[in-house]
């Protein structure tokens, strides 16, 4: 969605002065309005990309959107009007996790776990580097393409050595040659300028001070001067040039980045402290000229050389270990990867491995590297081929497009973010993976005899584009294949979804489920809450359920503002023909599920069942089974029952904002259960204070399986007392 329709939804709510704030779940924006008349129910449905508006009390509105919500949220937000508009961290906002995170929240809590978590200073310098470098990967991306395309046409003897010392290319080719190196060779203008961004200080202040290393007049300061070793380090060479009687190394700085982050590491806190000393009303003139005056001499004389000797260090080190074993540095980068990226801790290897390829010709860790890649491209895919088996929509499209972001691109953020970290099961298969590719690489080197490992002279991602810039290309194809089969094939023999992923799933589900939209579009809406919710995920066959009871128009289970999920077990099945009943969870009186004030449940869309206006304040099970996701917050449970009816009890309607005030839960995941168990205990008062209605929906999700789902009567009933009868199929 681009930003034109992003600023039609914020119209379509009233115009940005009348957002209070905007979350989102796994499905839809969250809006908290100001004044909630002034949203536009119909104007909004017709926007491009949108499935359904839902309009709620208390100047809330929701737009669904279904499994782009992320990008969508991200354009809104982006935009200049929405400055100012609070946000509550997504999912996360709204109490969600697993599957109802976002990317984001998912990144901030495994970040949360390592050293980043505990120490702020650390965490600080990590998002300082990233953010230095995380604008410019498009341009590295694109460029690395070039690089690839390169390294193909030399392979195939088009053209000769492109990147071979005194080699000559044609001007045709040595034009395509140029459309790499204008990224690689002002990569430190582009740092220089993020970083300072990043800092606090003028971006381009920033980018101005690194340009004067960059002049070719800069760099001609040595002509006629041998180069010598930078504090006696022979990676580092530089030209000493005495200026104004003090010795200036003159360094190389194309493709450097540590002078650029350290350079900006001081420019920061001095910009601050010009600005603290300097009258405001003469700040523009001369707070950027007392920088550029000190940083330009600074950099030139002491900033930059310290810069290039570090940097020549660290991948000297690097080069050390690698030389010492390839085979060792081949098993442990791919299995360090996982758990440095997201930690976020890979940044400072990709400033090391262009360093590598200045100061050595080639770079040694992104070979290794790839066996991380393809073995978490690998696992996606796995997960992929589950969800097109499952017929689970929302997971094939997240699936989808992180296999193609993976495998085109060689990002694995999507991968990692959307999938991997919601789901623990996948990370042990994936590091087999890994292990496999480090495996052949270190046998193919120490057979081949390559004292390097397999290497590239070019900063590449690793990707299917690229593989032709690895040397040799045999090993490197083999060893990424390896990975990405065995991580496949052991997330497809295994699965992907863990009954511990039930309970952190359903907590999404109570957010991204609430108040879907029944025309034009309940069945996109119904499918991706589904997955979403646990209707794949947590309890199999789910989504069929609501699908037959949705008239085809769902293949999963949908909304409300809580959701509990049941499901049919492996165990054995209802005779053909057989009449079920399932007893009623409360006291109070049965009512058609068209008086629920909610579309989905009014419309059937969940699935046919009742529902229960409750006289007393315990919610029992309606049936012998399994617990299988018990919600803290009390407002949602799930059975799986014994006789293979998937029961769906929601209590109470929009009582998930509640977040548990007023429950008292009785049971857990994975608890046994018989018929008239208590599961929660409610206090009436605190929900009816609130506003939110008591009536609680009991849906058969997987209504489809049976013949018909009929209310024994509508009327009284106690708990324990047959409230449906469910007839098998013949």
């Amino acid at each position: 969605m681009a930003y034109e329709p992003a600023q039609e939804i914020v119209d379509a709510v009233g115009g940005p002065d009348n957002i209070a704030s905007l979350t989102h779940c796994a499905t839809r924006l969250r809006f908290q309005l100001k004044d909630g008349d002034k949203a536009d129910k119909n104007t909004a449905e017709k926007i491009p990309g949108v499935l359904g508006a839902v309009p709620q009390s208390g100047d809330r509105f929701q737009v669904v959107i279904g499994g782009g919500v992320q990008n969508v949220y991200n354009e809104i937000m982006a935009l200049p009007a929405m400055a100012g508009v609070g946000t509550g961290g997504g999912a996360a906002a709204s109490g969600g996790g697993g599957a109802g995170e976002s990317d984001a929240d998912i990144k901030a809590r495994e970040r949360a776990k390592g050293p980043r978590g505990t120490n702020a200073w650390l965490d600080t310098l990590f998002e300082f580097l990233s953010d230095s470098f995380r604008p410019i990967l498009g341009a590295l991306l694109g460029a690395s393409l070039f690089i690839t395309f390169m390294a193909l046409m030399a392979t195939l003897d088009v053209i000769p050595a492109w990147n071979a010392p005194g080699v000559t290319l044609d001007p045709s080719w040595a034009f395509v040659n140029l459309m790499w190196q204008c990224v690689f060779v002002f990569l430190p203008l582009m740092v220089a300028y993020n970083a300072s961004q990043k800092i606090g200080a003028d971006p381009w202040v920033g980018f101005a001070i690194m340009a004067v290393l960059m002049l070719p007049g800069f760099s001609g300061l040595a002509t006629g001067v041998d180069k010598t070793p930078l504090f006696g380090f022979e990676q580092a060479q530089v030209a000493i040039v005495q200026i104004w009687g003090l010795p200036m190394p003159i360094a190389d700085y194309s493709s450097q980045v540590f002078p650029p982050l350290l350079m900006a590491a001081v420019l920061g806190p001095l910009y601050k402290l010009l600005r603290k000393l300097i009258p405001e009303n003469v700040q523009l003139i001369f707070v950027p000229f007392l920088a550029m005056l000190i940083m330009i001499p600074l950099t030139a004389f002491l900033i930059g050389p310290i810069g290039v000797y570090v940097g020549a260090g660290l991948a000297s080190a690097l080069a050390a270990i690698n030389s010492f074993s390839p085979f060792i540095f081949a098993i442990v980068i791919p299995l360090a990867y996982p758990f440095m990226v997201p930690l976020g801790l890979h940044w400072p290897i990709n400033a090391i491995m262009l360093l590598n390829i200045q100061t050595l010709g080639y770079d040694f860790i992104q070979g290794p590297m790839g066996a991380w890649n393809f073995a978490c491209f690998g696992a996606t895919a796995g997960v992929l081929f589950l969800a097109w088996r499952e017929k689970d929509k929302d997971m094939r499209q997240t699936a989808t497009g992180a296999l193609a972001a993976g495998l085109l691109g060689g990002i694995s953020e999507p991968s990692l973010y959307g999938i991997h970290l919601r789901y623990k099961r996948i990370y042990p298969r994936m590091l087999v993976g890994c292990l496999t590719g480090g495996l052949i690489i270190g046998i193919g080197s120490l057979i081949l005899g390559l004292p390097n490992g397999i290497t590239t002279q070019a900063f590449v991602f690793t990707s299917l584009l690229t593989i032709p810039a690895f040397n040799p290309i045999g090993l490197y194809a083999i060893a990424v294949l390896g990975a990405f089969v065995v991580a496949m094939v052991l997330v497809v023999i295994s699965g992907y979804k863990n009954p511990a992923d039930a309970e952190p799933a359903l907590a999404g589900a109570t957010t991204a489920t609430e108040h879907a939209r029944i025309a034009g579009g309940a069945a996109d809406e119904a499918a991706a809450v589904s997955n979403v919710a646990g209707g794949e995920e947590l309890l199999p066959g789910t989504g069929a359920g609501v699908a037959g009871a949705a008239g085809g128009a769902a293949a999963g289970a949908a909304a409300g503002s809580a959701t509990a999920l049941a499901t049919k077990g492996e165990g054995e099945a209802t005779d053909v023909g057989a009449l079920i009943q399932v007893a009623s969870p409360l006291d109070g009186t049965a009512v058609g599920l068209d008086t629920v004030p909610d579309p989905v449940f009014a419309g059937g869309v969940m699935g046919p069942g009742v529902a229960v206006e409750p006289t007393g304040d315990t919610v029992y099970a309606p049936g012998a089974g399994t617990v299988v996701a018990a919600q803290p917050t009390g407002h949602a449970f799930g059975l799986q029952l014994d006789n293979g009816v998937e029961v769906l009890i929601h209590v109470g309607i929009d009582t998930v904002n509640l977040k548990g005030e007023g429950f008292d839960v009785k049971v857990k995941n994975g608890d046994r259960v018989e018929t008239g168990t208590p599961l929660v205990t409610f206090d009436r008062a605190v929900i009816e204070k609130a506003g939110y209605p008591l009536i609680t929906p009991v849906i058969v999700l997987n209504g489809d399986a049976f013949d018909t789902v009929d209310p024994v009567k509508l009327g009284p009933v106690s708990h324990g007392e047959p409230l449906l009868d469910i007839q098998k199929k013949a």
